[in-house]
């Protein structure tokens, strides 16, 4: 397509601090991309945690408000700018966009697309594009487990949880996982052993299942039970958490409980045990080294997506909800009782 034909883009938009079905749609004219980007039209996007913290206004350095929410995109490259390779045009291709992909169409920077491979279905890889990154990365460059070592993984029956047991397992890891009661058949089938979170002796159990210690424990909650989490690592295991879901809801600042975070982990970082703590950030190195903060996660990205080909890696879709219905998405999200990603995708 030209680029300098207009395009027409419906979009959802996050107003303020609401509940999701405060969201709303608009329409408007896409400008044309410029250089060295692209105009992608939508095939898959999907519901991450961050968007559930931003409708709270409690993301990490997130746009003010009103904006398009949508932190990563599966889409087909339908005009490109100036200096853009015009070869690129009727491709598919995966991106990070961090805000912006909950739309029908939209522009992004040429040099964040990755090319989803030929077979694999649109939904399928954007359930693993910031899912599996986030996994692959803490899994293979942040805890660094060997063969043969153990893992327990709070939350997973979630989008980053499903992923990371499906992946620690493929590294020849075993795996201990949370989840509600209801998910522990699927967890068991992912190959982990599920400890139900709601049991007020979770860790007991854990404990029970690996008394020894274990390599790694990968923590998205936060909060109180952070402590249980560094406790259950063996000498020169590593904890991994990232995110506060303990602490979405509570009122006040919302860099308060992630700044006494970052304190603890450091702290616990100091004492002579052998065990490391540490924050997994995804935009670490995306500001000042861009260069290689892309070619970083486009390896990682290609290594998660070729396993998905395989079928080593099975993503898990929770649902496949319209564009125009992302509020229902949104609330479904956050219900937490689904396994896996809420995906969004076209109209029908």
């Amino acid at each position: 397509m030209n680029a300098t034909a207009t395009i027409r883009a419906t979009e959802v938009v996050l107003p303020g601090v609401v509940e999701p079905d405060g969201l709303h749609l608009q329409v408007r004219d896409l400008p044309a991309p410029a250089e060295g980007q692209v105009v992608l039209r939508m095939e898959a996007t999907g519901v991450s945690f961050a968007e559930q913290q931003m409708r709270l206004g409690k993301y990490y350095n997130q746009p003010a408000f009103p904006f398009v929410p949508g932190y990563d995109v599966v889409g087909t490259v339908v005009a490109v700018g100036p200096g853009v390779d015009p070869a690129l045009e009727l491709h598919r291709f995966a991106a990070v966009t961090k805000v912006g992909a909950w739309a029908s169409h939209l522009v992004v920077e040429a040099a964040d697309l990755v090319p989803v491979p030929d077979g694999v279905d649109a939904a399928a890889a954007e359930t693993v594009a910031v899912n599996g990154v986030t996994a692959w990365q803490m899994l293979h460059r942040t805890a660094k487990v060997e063969r043969g070592g153990t893992i327990v993984v709070l939350g997973a029956n979630g989008g980053v949880g499903s992923t990371l047991v499906q992946l620690a397992k493929h590294a020849g890891l075993e795996v201990i996982g949370t989840a509600s009661q209801r998910h522990h058949d699927a967890v068991r089938e992912l190959g982990a052993i599920p400890v139900d979170y709601r049991d007020p002796h979770m860790y007991d159990r854990i404990r029970e299942l690996a008394p020894d210690g274990v390599d790694a424990v990968f923590d998205h909650v936060g909060g109180a039970g952070l402590e249980e989490s560094w406790k259950l690592l063996r000498r020169g295991g590593t904890l991994v958490n990232y995110g506060t879901a303990a602490t979405k809801d509570e009122p006040g600042n919302a860099m308060l409980p992630v700044l006494l975070l970052f304190a603890r982990l450091a702290l616990w970082n100091l004492l002579p045990n052998g065990k490391k703590a540490g924050f997994y950030n995804f935009w670490a190195g995306k500001r000042f080294r861009t260069s290689a903060f892309r070619a970083r996660l486009r390896e990682d990205l290609v290594q998660v997506l070729r396993l998905v080909g395989t079928g080593a890696l099975r993503p898990q879709i929770a649902a496949r909800v319209p564009l125009s219905a992302a509020a229902a998405a949104l609330a479904l999200a956050e219900s937490r009782t689904v396994l896996g990603k809420v995906v969004i995708v076209p109209e029908p």
